[in-house]
């Protein structure tokens, strides 16, 4: 198992990466971010805020590792939510 498929099981639901990109317009911002997240191998990504300042946009993105019903790295593999959760007895 890699490094980042290590810390990704750990993730609980999702990552926000924010930056500020340097473009002309927010469709450029969006495509760019985009972008950016796919090439992180983060895949399809919601831009959450947008906002245009000088010479370019602070965007932030999140990218969904575990929706519910997914296998849960952080608890041990198991989808239903029993195995390793401190909160089921």
């Amino acid at each position: 198992m890699s490094p980042w498929e290590k810390v990704k099981d750990a993730v609980m639901d999702a990552l926000d990466v924010e930056t500020f990109l340097v473009c002309s317009s927010e469709d450029e911002a969006v495509r760019a971010m985009r972008a950016l997240m796919d090439a992180m191998g983060l895949g399809a990504a919601d831009i959450v805020f947008l906002e245009m300042a000088g010479p370019g946009a602070r965007v932030r993105a999140r990218a969904y590792v575990h929706r519910p019903g997914d296998r849960y790295g952080w608890l041990g593999g198991e989808a239903d939510g029993e195995a390793g959760n401190p909160g089921s007895a």
